[in-house]
C-alpha cells in the first residue's frame, strides 16, 4: 500500500483481502498449551477416586461371578463420566470465551476507516493504529510517529523504553534493543506518543513468536477457598482410607467372607470420599467469571469471584465511570474582549444554543481545537471540534488545511499538552491547552494573576465543570519561523513546551453528565456496608458538585493531590478514615490511597484507565480496568474488565460475586452433609453385624443425584433476597465456619438418625433384608432430595424457594424421583438392586421419613429474626 504524507488519506487493507489472508495464514496467535483435549478430560476423569472405586468394585463383581452387577456398575461409570465431561466441556468453553475476551484489542486501518478489532484477527499488511498505553499485537515497521517511545523489555529484558522513528522507506525488520529504530514488536508496550505501522509478522513469525512467549492465558491459581478445600479433602480421605482399611479386616474376621469384605470396604470409601468438593469449587468458579462476562464484565482472573463478596471500598475515577464521558463545552471564559483589552467575560453555551458565537470567544476555541489532535480520541478534545463546526465552520478560525509538525504530550511534571501547526504559507503557530494551573505556569502568571484566575476556576468548577486553561504560543524571538521543509522545521523546534512564549486565551467549562444508574448504585453499596470513594483529576467544587448528584457521602470533605503530598504516613492514615472524595489527583498518587486503604485492613476494589493506573491496579485487591477506554497494560494488570465503563456494572459484579459465594457455600454444606449418612448407613452395618444397606451400585446410583446437584442445581440458583442488605463477608472467614460445620453434621446425622430408625425397625420385625434396605434407601433419596430443598435458600423456608425459577432443580429432582420409580418397580432392576416391592403405605412411611429428617432445618429459618444469626 502507498504511504503518503498525510496519514488521513491512508485506506489500509479491504474487509476482502483481510478475510482473505486470515484464511490463508492463519489467526495473529501463539498455540495455546493449556487446552484440554476431549481424551485429555477423558483421562483427567479416569484418574478420579470415584471412578476408580467404581471400576475395582466392578471387577470384584466380575470375579463373584455376578456379570450383571458387574455390568451395570460399568453404566453408570459411563453415566458419571458422561456427566462430568459435560461439566468439564462446559468450564473449558467458558474459560476459553474469557481467554479470547482478554486478548489485546487493535485499531487498524481497514477500507479507509478505523476499526477496533481483536488482536487476533490482525494480519500481515494491515495498518495499526498505536497510542500510550497499547500492546502492539504485531510486529510492525512505523509509517508515521509522533514522539513514539516503546517499552521492549519483554523481549530484550532493558528497562529503558527506546524511542522509535518513522521508516524512511525501510522494508526489512530490525531486531528488538536499541533507539531511533522503526521496527516496533508484537507483545511490547507503548509507553508514550502515537504512530502508524504496517504490519510486516503475525503469530509464530513474530520476535514473540520465535522465543514462544504467550502472554494472554488464564492462569490457574490457589486460592485460599481452594487451599482450604483441598485440606479438607485430604483429611477425609486419610480417615476414609483408615475406616475402609477398619471395615476390611472386621468385616473378614467376624464373617470369615474377606472378598465381600473388601467390596464393603470400597463402598465405604465411595461413600465417605467427597470428591465432588473440588469440582464444586472449579465449576462454580468458572462458571462464575462466565456470568460475568454476560453482564459486560470481564474476569481477567477467575479467583477474584471468591474476592468480591469481601470488598469493603470501591475507589473510582469520577470521569467515565460515574460520569458518562459525554463532554460539552457548557461555560466559556475570556479575560479580555474582541480587541484584545481587559475585560472578563463568562459566557453560557446552553444557554444562548441558537444565538452566534460573540467574537470575543472565537479565539478561544479556535486554538482550544489548534491544541488538540486532528482526529481525536479524547471526549474533551472532541467537545471543543463540535462546537467549532456548530460556531465558527463559516468563520476563518477553523484550519483544516494545517499540517501538525511537532506535539509536546501532556506529562507528570506539566498537565497541559501543545501542537505546533504549520499553515500553507509556512507560518508556525503554537496552541497548549490543559489543566488551568499548568497552563498559567507556561504564561509565567504572577501571584495576583494566578489568585484571580483560581476565583474564576472555582465559580466554573462550583457548576459541576470539568475546567481546562486554553494558551496561544510563538517561538522565542530571533528563531525561524519557516522553513523550507519539513524535516528542517521539526528538527528547530525547541524540546520542551516552556521554550515558547505563551499568551492566555481562556478557559473552557466542560459538562459530563453523570450516569442515571450511579445514584441507584451508590446507595445500594450503602446498604450493602461498602464505602465508595470518588477519585478525580478535577478540582474539588466540580467533584463536590457531582458528589452531590450522586449522594455520595459526605460530600463536603475533600483532599487534594497537593495536600496529600504534604501528608506524613500516619496523617494520611487519620485522614483515611473519614475522607471520600480525592480531587487534583494524578495517577501515580491511586497507589499511595490504595496502600493507606490496605494498612486500614480494607478490601479495596480500585478502578484506572491509563498507563499510570496499572500498579494501583495490581496493587488493589481488585483491579477494575476500563474497556472503553482502558489502555492494555491498565487491563493487563486488572482483574476484571468493565466492557462498558460503567460504575452500576461494578456493583452488579459485587451482588454477583456475593451471590456465588453464597451458592458456593450451600453447595459445599450440601455436599458434605449428604454424605454422612451415606457414609454412616455404609458403616454401621458393618459394626453390628446386620446385612449390608447400600452396595457399590446404591452409592453409584446415589452420585447421579449428588453429582449434578451439587454443581449444576445450586450454581444456578438465585440470590438471596437480602445479599445486598448486609455488611461485607470478612475476608478471612473460611469457607466452613464452625456454625455452617456444625449446621452440616447436624443436617446428615439427624437424615442418618432417621435411617438407621427405618431399617433397624423393619429388619428387627422380621421383614427381611430386602424389605429393610429398600425402605432404607427410599428413605435416604427422598432424604437427599429434602436436603436439596431445604439447602437452597438459608434464609427461606423451602417451600417459599419453589416458586423461584431454576430448571436444574426440576430436572434433578423428576430425574431422581423416575429413576427410583424405575429400580424400584423394574423386576430386572428390583433384582440387581436386591429390592423388594414397596405398597402405597411404604413409600408414605419413607416420603415422612425423608422429610422428616430435614424438618428441624425448616423450623430454624423461622426462627425470630432478633434472635437468629446468620448460617455460616
Amino acid at each position: 500500500m502507498p504511504f503518503t504524507n498525510d496519514p488521513q488519506t491512508w485506506v489500509g487493507l479491504s474487509s476482502t483481502e483481510a478475510a482473505a489472508r486470515l484464511s490463508r495464514e492463519g489467526y495473529n496467535e501463539l498455540p495455546a498449551s493449556d487446552h484440554r483435549t476431549f481424551w485429555a478430560l477423558v483421562l483427567e476423569i479416569g484418574r478420579e477416586p470415584i471412578f476408580l472405586l467404581l471400576v475395582g468394585c466392578g471387577v470384584i463383581y466380575w470375579f463373584l461371578g455376578d456379570a450383571q452387577e458387574a455390568m451395570i456398575l460399568l453404566g453408570f461409570v459411563l453415566f458419571i463420566v458422561g456427566i462430568n465431561l459435560y461439566q468439564e466441556q462446559k468450564t473449558e468453553k467458558s474459560l476459553e470465551a474469557l481467554r479470547d475476551l482478554s486478548s489485546p484489542r487493535a485499531l487498524v486501518i481497514r477500507d479507509g476507516e478505523r476499526r477496533r478489532i481483536p488482536g487476533r484477527e490482525v494480519v500481515r499488511g494491515d495498518v495499526l493504529v498505536l497510542a500510550e498505553g497499547d500492546r502492539i499485537p504485531a510486529d510492525g515497521l512505523l509509517r508515521w510517529s509522533t514522539h513514539v517511545t516503546v517499552d521492549e523489555s519483554l523481549l530484550t529484558g532493558e528497562s529503558v523504553p527506546v524511542h522509535k522513528r518513522e521508516a524512511l522507506g525501510e522494508t526489512r525488520m530490525t531486531r528488538p534493543g536499541g533507539d531511533d529504530l522503526p521496527a516496533v514488536f508484537s507483545g511490547t508496550l507503548v509507553v508514550q506518543g502515537q504512530g502508524i505501522a504496517e504490519v510486516v509478522a503475525t503469530g509464530l513469525l513474530t520476535e514473540m513468536g520465535k522465543i514462544g512467549k504467550a502472554l494472554q492465558t488464564v492462569e490457574p491459581e490457589d486460592t485460599r477457598i481452594q487451599q482450604e478445600t483441598r485440606r479438607i479433602v485430604q483429611q477425609l480421605t486419610g480417615v476414609a482410607i483408615a475406616i475402609c482399611v477398619a471395615v476390611v479386616v472386621i468385616y473378614g474376621v467376624t464373617r470369615a467372607d474377606w472378598l465381600n469384605g473388601v467390596l464393603a470396604g470400597l463402598a465405604l470409601a465411595m461413600a465417605i470420599l467427597p470428591n465432588e468438593i473440588p469440582v464444586v469449587l472449579t465449576i462454580f468458579l468458572a462458571l462464575g467469571a462466565w456470568r460475568f462476562s454476560q453482564q459486560r464484565v470481564l474476569t481477567r482472573r477467575v479467583p477474584v469471584v471468591e474476592t468480591l463478596g469481601s470488598t469493603t471500598v470501591l475507589c473510582v475515577d469520577k470521569t467515565g465511570t460515574l460520569t458518562l464521558n459525554q463532554m460539552a463545552v457548557q461555560q466559556l471564559f475570556v479575560d479580555h474582549d474582541e480587541f484584545g483589552q481587559p475585560k472578563p467575560a463568562l459566557y453560557d453555551v446552553t444557554l444562548h444554543a441558537q444565538e452566534p458565537l460573540p467574537e470575543a470567544f472565537h479565539q478561544l476555541i479556535e486554538f482550544g481545537i489548534l491544541a488538540s489532535r486532528r482526529d481525536p480520541f479524547d471526549p474533551m478534545e472532541k467537545a471543543l471540534q463540535q462546537v467549532g463546526q456548530a460556531y465558527l465552520a463559516a468563520t476563518e478560525h477553523l484550519h483544516d488545511d494545517w499540517q501538525m509538525r511537532q506535539e509536546y504530550p501532556l506529562s507528570r511534571d506539566l498537565l497541559a499538552m501543545s501542537c505546533v501547526w504549520e499553515s500553507p504559507q509556512g507560518e508556525l503557530t503554537v496552541a497548549a491547552k490543559g489543566a488551568p494551573e499548568a497552563i498559567a505556569e507556561l504564561c509565567h502568571f504572577d501571584a495576583e494573576r494566578q489568585q484571580t484566575l483560581a476565583t474564576h476556576i472555582q465559580t466554573m468548577a462550583e457548576e459541576g465543570l470539568r475546567v481546562l486553561g486554553v494558551a496561544q504560543g510563538r517561538k522565542a524571538a530571533g528563531k525561524p519561523q519557516t522553513h523550507d521543509s519539513a524535516l528542517d522545521f521539526t528538527a528547530s523546534l525547541p524540546g520542551s513546551q516552556h521554550a515558547f512564549e505563551f499568551e492566555f486565551v481562556g478557559l473552557v467549562g466542560l459538562a459530563d453528565p453523570v450516569r442515571p444508574t450511579v445514584a441507584p448504585a451508590i446507595a445500594e453499596c450503602y446498604r450493602a456496608g461498602i464505602r465508595v470513594i470518588m477519585i478525580t483529576g478535577d478540582y474539588p467544587a466540580t467533584a463536590c458538585n457531582i458528589a452531590e448528584q450522586i449522594g455520595l457521602t459526605p460530600a463536603t470533605e475533600v483532599l487534594t493531590g497537593p495536600e496529600l503530598d504534604q501528608l506524613s504516613p500516619e496523617q494520611i492514615q487519620s485522614r483515611m478514615a473519614s475522607v471520600n472524595i480525592f480531587a487534583r489527583v494524578v495517577p501515580e498518587q491511586k497507589l499511595q490511597i490504595v496502600n493507606a486503604l490496605k494498612q486500614r485492613g480494607e478490601i479495596v476494589a480500585m478502578t484506572g484507565d491509563g498507563v499510570n493506573d496499572a500498579p494501583a491496579l495490581k496493587a488493589a485487591h481488585i483491579g477494575i480496568a476500563m474497556g472503553e477506554r482502558g489502555t492494555d497494560v491498565a487491563r493487563e494488570a486488572a482483574d476484571l474488565v468493565l466492557l462498558d465503563d460503567d460504575f452500576s456494572a461494578i456493583v452488579a459484579s459485587v451482588r454477583l460475586g456475593r451471590r456465588i459465594f453464597d451458592n458456593l457455600k450451600k453447595g459445599m454444606a450440601y455436599t458434605l452433609a449428604v454424605h454422612i449418612p451415606i457414609a454412616g448407613i455404609s458403616l454401621i452395618p458393618v459394626i453390628f453385624q446386620w446385612p449390608l444397606v447400600l452396595m457399590p451400585i446404591h452409592i453409584a446410583f446415589l452420585h447421579l443425584i449428588i453429582d449434578p446437584a451439587c454443581t449444576i442445581v445450586f450454581e444456578a440458583e438465585p440470590a438471596e433476597s437480602d445479599v445486598m442488605d448486609r455488611p461485607p463477608r470478612p475476608p478471612r472467614e473460611p469457607l466452613f465456619s464452625r456454625r455452617t460445620l456444625r449446621l452440616v453434621l447436624l443436617q446428615g446425622l439427624s437424615v442418618l438418625a432417621v435411617l438407621v430408625a427405618v431399617f433397624a425397625i423393619a429388619y428387627y420385625r422380621g421383614q427381611g433384608e430386602f424389605d429393610a434396605r429398600t425402605l432404607a434407601f427410599t428413605t435416604l433419596i427422598i432424604a437427599n432430595l429434602s436436603l436439596i430443598l431445604t439447602n437452597r435458600s438459608w434464609s427461606r423456608p423451602a417451600l417459599a424457594t419453589l416458586n423461584t425459577p431454576n430448571p436444574a432443580l426440576w430436572w434433578v429432582l423428576g430425574g431422581g424421583l423416575i429413576f427410583l420409580g424405575v429400580i424400584l418397580y423394574v423386576p430386572l432392576l428390583q433384582n440387581l438392586f436386591r429390592f423388594s416391592f414397596l405398597h402405597p403405605i411404604d413409600l408414605a412411611i419413607c416420603l415422612a421419613a425423608g422429610v422428616l429428617s430435614t424438618l428441624w432445618f425448616e423450623v430454624l429459618k423461622l426462627w425470630p429474626r432478633k434472635r437468629q444469626r446468620r448460617i455460616g
